[in-house]
């Protein structure tokens, strides 16, 4: 059960639910995001088009992604629509949706190793970090990629700190990018292929892949997880074959590829 913040949606929210009984007026659906709390779909709006047998459309156990139109307390439930809503904002809802359950996960190990549990966890630091960063795994994500002091900074208590960063790092990639530039470099020596051949190796790593685009010119293309660091790795790399050259009186120039 991924939970929210707040204790009913708003009007106009996409919610996730299990659908558990289907009457010939309508279906109920007890909500996966607000804990004990249930919608009503009524039969006109299950489908745009007539509807002869609803369960033609919903059944029991079913996952659905719905539109609430009103908030009714009273009820205990909220009235919601399938009709209201395009296919791709279902798609992106319970995309989001498997993230957060995902998020709820890591919560739960994090709290762990703490030797606590999940309602514990959401109450000390769970629906402080939804209120910080949105949600659960923005909050591991920053982790993962900025480090635990943007946890630190936001006023997490430290043991929270230490726990949800070591379980971000350990099940959150952050991000690659790809950068590339280009080397024209040029030796008319008698070893000329030689020293062409020590500069691209020079400028090859573990994460720099050297191509021949068409003699003189030649494309490096770094790839790592922090774009700065790419950067600086691109133009040492580019600065290191055409140093080789240059040394070897050939001649060389960097080329910085421009991003579409």
């Amino acid at each position: 059960m991924v939970r929210k913040s707040q204790e009913w949606p708003n009007e106009g929210e996409l919610i996730v639910g299990t659908v558990y009984k289907v009457l010939n007026y309508g279906a109920f659906a007890k909500l996966e995001e607000y804990t004990g709390k249930e919608a009503f779909i009524h039969i006109s709006e299950v489908s745009s088009g007539w509807v002869k047998n609803i369960r033609d459309h919903v059944r029991e156990n079913q996952k659905i992604v719905a539109r609430v139109l009103r908030v009714n307390p009273k009820k205990g439930h909220v009235d919601a629509s399938l009709k209201r809503i395009r296919e791709d904002q279902r798609t992106k809802k319970i995309q989001q949706w498997k993230i957060e359950q995902k998020a709820e996960k890591f919560l739960e190990l994090a709290a762990k190793s703490l030797d606590k549990d999940l309602d514990t966890a959401y109450d000390e630091v769970g629906y402080e970090l939804m209120d910080i960063f949105g949600d659960i795994y923005g909050a591991f994500e920053s982790a993962a990629e900025e480090g635990a002091e943007t946890l630190s900074e936001e006023g997490i208590s430290q043991e929270w700190v230490d726990a949800i960063a070591e379980v971000a790092v350990k099940n959150i990639q952050p991000p690659e990018v790809h950068i590339s530039g280009y080397i024209d470099i040029e030796n008319y020596n008698s070893d000329g292929v030689d020293v062409i051949r020590e500069a691209l190796m020079a400028a090859e790593d573990e994460n720099i892949e050297v191509q021949c685009v068409g003699a003189p010119r030649y494309r490096i293309t770094v790839t790592s997880t922090d774009y700065l660091v790419a950067e600086k790795q691109l133009k040492e790399a580019a600065e290191k074959a055409i140093a080789i050259v240059e040394d070897a009186d050939g001649k060389g120039e960097f080329l910085r590829e421009i991003e579409s």
